[in-house]
């Protein structure tokens, strides 16, 4: 079931209206239902993946809160790991390992040929592994008590809103809220629907609407021009936040209006000043799980100087291939990682530039020459993310060096076959969303603005935002949103 469909626009109001008039302490019940069929209304067999992942955890991490030491408690995390790992290396990985090990084999004059899976991906599998897994590891560690309800972790492993696409919550954070006994509160749901609202204009105007131009520039970026692949590039840029930064919205603002509080996924990831920074802003969920079970177990930067590089540079690898099974995705990471790691590297010499050109003088010239760098390291970064394949990649970055001035014409041409109307819808929405996040980046708050308004306004610019949603949204396409396959 998708957020931008009609039978969500039928699923979210009553699965509402039962949970706020039934006792508390039946809630789980609920969620717990309409969780399995959110995610039964794609494929209903892999639900049985969830329940797989869901009871192998659950035992997991009891057996282990039995036991007195890590060695003990050592056979159950494997388990779990195994579990997790082999469901998501069988649905997601194995293909891409049999399209790179068969070759292989013929280049040895081995036949040792690994057959091909006639699988579909589960939507969501990256996701709720990795959220179970931080689970299962956090109990190993002793950091907290396995839940002894069964229903309620398995609310926490399915909890509709942030199942197929996050955030990738944390049980410390979640788990104790779904115990707790959240009543009707205008306000906090006048805070969520606003979330949901923003998400739709991000997701219906911008992502969607952009995603027509850019399909059609990278399904053939070969025969177009290196100012046409530079323009599709950018909208890529505004169409994956959107999209995926609009599905966190809808997410964090449907489970407030029912108490719980999720983490904060994005925060303004396009206004950072260095990749660090961006990492920080962009899929805030993921990076941060990265960080605590992967980064600083390798070591981090609590080692010297070379293997904290490889520490990142690693860690950022694997976060492409958590990304998808190819290997347009494993260079998108290690372009960050080494990006981390040059920005690292040249800490000294890069401030030996901003005090040579008084820019250290001119903190506002420099935020704004960083973070236009920033902006174009992470567009040559999405064009791997976003190309078919490899030799698409190559083709649109070599044509971003041949742009002459007669490339003009073609691009003119392409936004014609798109829709000169369409066309500036997007840029205004664009425009639009980018002000209101200059206006928050200088602690300016969207909810407490509208919030202070009086109400016959509050509730015309209510009835503004969602006129324009259902008047410039895309709703025909129902397009799924872009971290589905993930």
């Amino acid at each position: 079931m998708l957020f931008n469909s009609f039978e969500f626009l039928l699923f979210f109001p009553l699965v509402i209206m039962l949970y706020f008039s039934m006792p508390y302490r039946y809630r789980w019940v609920l969620l717990l239902i309409s969780s399995y069929y959110f995610y039964m209304s794609w494929k209903p067999e892999y639900a049985i993946l969830l329940l797989i992942s869901t009871l192998v955890d659950y035992f997991a991490a009891n057996q282990m809160a039995a036991k007195t030491d890590k060695k003990a408690r050592r056979p159950y995390l494997i388990l779990s790991m195994v579990s997790n790992l082999g469901l998501l290396f069988s649905f997601k990985y194995f293909n891409f390992f049999r399209d790179n090990w068969n070759p292989l084999m013929d280049q040895l004059g081995l036949f040792a040929h690994l057959p091909e899976l006639q699988i579909l991906l589960p939507v969501g599998i990256s996701f709720y592994t990795f959220q179970t897994m931080s689970y299962t590891i956090d109990v190993y560690k002793g950091e907290m008590k396995p839940e002894k309800h069964l229903g309620i972790f398995a609310v926490y492993v399915t909890f509709f809103p942030q199942l197929v696409a996050g955030p990738i919550e944390r049980a410390p954070h979640l788990l104790p809220q779904f115990r707790q006994n959240f009543d009707f509160d205008y306000a906090r749901v006048r805070e969520g629907l606003i979330l949901m609202l923003w998400g739709f204009f991000k997701k219906l105007i911008i992502a969607d609407r952009v995603a027509e131009y850019v399909n059609g520039i990278y399904d053939a970026p070969q025969v177009k021009e290196g100012l046409t692949n530079l323009v599709a590039s950018y909208l890529f840029a505004f169409q994956i936040y959107c999209d995926f930064s609009g599905y966190s919205d809808i997410a964090i603002g449907a489970s407030l209006i029912m108490g719980y509080r999720l983490m904060k996924n994005f925060e303004r990831p396009y206004f950072a000043d260095s990749i660090q920074n961006f990492w920080k802003r962009w899929h805030i969920s993921l990076s941060t799980w990265f960080r605590d079970y992967l980064y600083i177990p390798l070591g981090g930067n609590r080692t010297v100087k070379w293997r904290w590089w490889y520490n990142l540079f690693i860690t950022f690898l694997i976060s492409g291939l958590w990304h998808g099974a190819a290997w347009t995705f494993i260079i998108w990471g290690g372009i960050h990682g080494a990006l981390l790691v040059i920005g690292l590297w040249t800490t000294s010499l890069r401030e030996g530039f901003m005090r040579v050109t008084g820019l250290v003088r001119m903190p506002k010239l420099r935020r704004a020459l960083e973070m236009f760098v920033v902006f174009h390291l992470v567009i040559i970064g999405w064009v791997f993310f976003r190309a078919e394949s490899l030799p698409d990649a190559l083709v649109v970055l070599k044509s971003f060096a041949m742009i002459r001035p007669a490339a003009v014409g073609p691009l003119l041409d392409s936004l014609q076959s798109f829709g000169w109307l369409e066309f500036v819808i997007a840029l205004g929405a664009i425009g639009t969303m980018e002000f209101l996040h200059y206006l928050q980046e200088r602690g300016w708050s969207l909810h407490q603005r509208v919030g202070a308004l009086s109400m016959p306004l509050r509730w015309g610019l209510y009835l503004v935002a969602t006129m324009a949603i259902v008047l410039f949204g895309k709703f025909s396409s129902q397009a799924e949103f872009i971290y589905f396959q993930f």
